[in-house]
């Protein structure tokens, strides 16, 4: 390509190379593939979250995420996080429609922070998803001992995090949970 791309046109390329992309003002940013310490914790999490989620959301892992920071047809963002919670609808339009998930329709997203990915979880990703308007972040660091940053959306200055957790989650809003963090290692 030797254009920039918006987020349709990233959607249609499908993976392009082993690992993963992500889209990010125009550009495909190429990541390696999930450790296995990666894929357990991110499995550990659905399975631990998907039977607290209230009925009108789901759970999805490692899935695009269009951040709606660009107009359609002008070099977009997509990025594709660890696990999202949607509403449902958005994955009845997603299975209707095709394409990414929309920022709009994404309640919580989840990223697991790996040493090569500290900076980028921490920082880059974390300014998009708040300036997407997603309400709630959480950052899973599985290094000894498991640790759970969660963000929340405060005002128009981006998130706000709560203490990091370790051992046990736990939280009533946007909806209740209690997440065993020993569990994902």
């Amino acid at each position: 390509m030797h254009h920039l791309l918006t987020v349709a046109e990233y959607a249609a390329l499908g993976e392009v190379e082993s690992g993963y992309t992500e889209l990010v003002e125009g550009r495909l940013l190429l990541s390696p593939g999930p450790t296995p310490d990666h894929n357990l914790a991110s499995g550990e999490l659905y399975h631990q979250l998907r039977p607290q989620l209230p009925d009108d959301l789901a759970v999805v892992q490692s899935v695009d995420v269009d951040l709606e920071l660009a107009p359609p047809g002008q070099p977009g963002f997509s990025r594709r996080p660890d696990l999202v919670v949607v509403h449902r609808a958005a994955t009845r339009r997603v299975r209707a429609e095709g394409g990414p998930f929309r920022a709009s329709e994404v309640v919580v997203v989840v990223e697991i922070v790996l040493p090569d990915s500290r900076r980028t979880d921490s920082v880059a990703k974390r300014g998009e998803y708040a300036d997407a308007g997603i309400p709630h972040y959480w950052m899973v660091d599985i290094a000894d001992p498991v640790t759970l940053v969660a963000c929340h959306l405060a005002d128009e200055r981006g998130y706000r995090e709560l203490p990091a957790a370790t051992g046990v989650f736990a939280l009533t809003a946007p909806f209740a949970l209690r997440l065993g963090l020993d569990r994902l290692v």
